[in-house]
């Protein structure tokens, strides 16, 4: 052995510090490099322990060559590098391990495919040029990536690629920077997702595909998270807050900017920095709480299927234009479920609004005579949300028959003895009304061209009748 691996071979037993340099070496130099085949060694137990010591393996500053490779071992003792500049891709795939640290170091990539570590797995401020591997790994205290530098350029992989991961203590992403994506699919984090003020890059594909992750406690993609690329969250259930507050989500080119549907959240936060260009989807989610300001609303949205408990962040007839911007055809259900939220909240005229919009947006899907009908209901009587339009379409009618009738009076069809007397007013009322009421009607004869007008009341009498039945059995009966 070289004098710097003998060096790491002696303090083993004890868990020194061995310390080649004071930063990280670029290039093998005497005195700063150490074989992988002599860490890997360490690792697996060639030393034996000493009484009243804990091993470890501390390295600081070194070069190491070749691979560090232990997959499928078992390695009792805390690994900690710090400054290390390794040439080959440390290999842990299936190994079990306690403490894993790679703390400023450089390396080709990171294989922990079935990584048992009872520990943490550390690798902040380090600068990994290739994918970062860990399906099936289950780490019980952490894993930390704050700082964190991947970049992965072949676009059949990942920055950071692993499916049904599980963290037990919090996964920390702060201020990293990660290029080729994030894949987080099945993956369960028990103490929280926290990539605060990180940086994802995937242009043109997934920047964060997180479908059917689990998440206990917060997950912070927020203050400063910028995602170029599509953030999916399909399937997702956090017991907790997920926060997109003061996050940018740029996806150009792609279906949707955020893919939140069938989610399960307690209080989702989506309190963007800009509103995102492409769609958002939320989709068949289930919320308790929905925190989205109208400044960060996207233009086009998802909404069928979603359900909430409570909406903050907007005045309540600001949802009214939310809803109005599904763009997934029409869909009841968006404006049945924001009805009832304002039902609950004591706003009742916005549930009737709520309801006579989703009449209104429906009425395009209708064939031409529904069409028709439809916006006859609207004009006349609001669809029975807005009967007052009834009684004053009555009233102008009444006002304009009135009038004409009181300049042109009709011929009398009886002799005075046998007839009432006339009244211009009580006329045009029995025209109005559809059933015969006060015997105005059938005593006197509109004359010339009053004639029309005298049809035109008794036909619009009948629509404004049978629109009100119409609208107000709707309204009686919804469904």
């Amino acid at each position: 052995m070289t004098e710097p691996e003998r060096r790491l071979w002696d303090a083993y037993p004890t868990g020194a510090m061995v310390e080649l340099g004071p930063d990280l070496p670029a290039e093998p130099a005497p005195g700063r490099t150490v074989r992988a085949e002599v860490v890997c060694r360490l690792l697996l137990g060639a030393v034996e322990r000493r009484p009243g010591h804990v091993p470890a393996i501390r390295l600081r500053g070194a070069y190491l060559t070749g691979r560090i490779d232990v997959m499928g071992g078992t390695v009792d003792c805390e690994f900690r590098l710090e400054f290390c500049h390794l040439a080959e891709a440390p290999m842990f795939a299936n190994a079990q391990t306690r403490h894993l640290r790679f703390a400023a170091c450089r390396m080709p990539g990171f294989d922990g495919g079935g990584l048992r570590a009872d520990g943490y797995l550390s690798m902040s401020g380090s600068v990994i040029d290739g994918e970062v591997r860990l399906p099936r790994a289950q780490i019980s205290d952490g894993l930390r990536m704050n700082d964190t530098r991947i970049t992965e350029t072949d676009p059949q992989k990942w920055g950071l690629f692993s499916g049904a991961l599980q963290v037990d203590a919090g996964a920390f992403f702060r201020d990293a920077e990660i290029t080729g994506g994030v894949r987080l699919v099945g993956a369960r984090m028990n103490g929280g997702l926290f990539m605060v003020g990180a940086t994802l890059r995937n242009p043109g594909r997934m920047a964060l595909d997180g479908q059917n992750l689990v998440v206990d406690d917060a997950c912070e993609l927020s203050r400063g998270f910028t995602a170029e690329g599509t953030v999916r969250l399909r399937g997702a259930r956090v017991n907790g807050t997920l926060s997109f507050d003061q996050a940018i989500v740029r996806a150009p080119g792609r279906r949707l900017a955020l893919q939140l549907s069938h989610m399960q959240v307690d209080e989702l936060i989506l309190a963007l920095a800009e509103p995102p260009r492409e769609p958002v989807s939320l989709a068949h989610s289930r919320l308790g709480v929905l925190l989205d300001p109208p400044e960060s609303w996207a233009a086009e949205l998802y909404l069928n299927g979603l359900v909430y408990e409570s909406l903050r962040a907007a005045p309540p007839p600001r949802w009214l234009e939310w809803v109005a911007r599904d763009i997934d055809g029409f869909h009841p259900q968006p404006y049945e479920q924001l009805a009832t939220w304002y039902r609950g909240t004591g706003h009742e005229d916005l549930a009737r609004r709520a309801q006579l919009a989703k009449l209104r947006a429906r009425r395009p899907m209708l064939r031409p005579p529904g069409r028709v009908w439809s916006r006859l209901l609207d004009l006349t009587v609001g669809y029975g949300y807005r009967p007052w339009r009834a009684f004053m379409w009555f009233a102008l009618l009444l006002a304009a028959g009135t009038t004409v009738f009181s300049a042109e009076r009709p011929r009398p069809l009886k002799p005075p003895a046998e007839r009432p007397h006339y009244n211009a007013f009580i006329y045009t009322l029995d025209h109005l009304i559809p059933i015969p009421t006060f015997g105005q009607r059938e005593l006197w004869d509109p004359l010339g061209w009053t004639q029309w007008l005298a049809y035109a009341l008794i036909a619009a009498g009948w629509v404004l009748a049978t629109a009100l039945i119409a609208g107000m059995t709707r309204v009686l009966r919804p469904n």
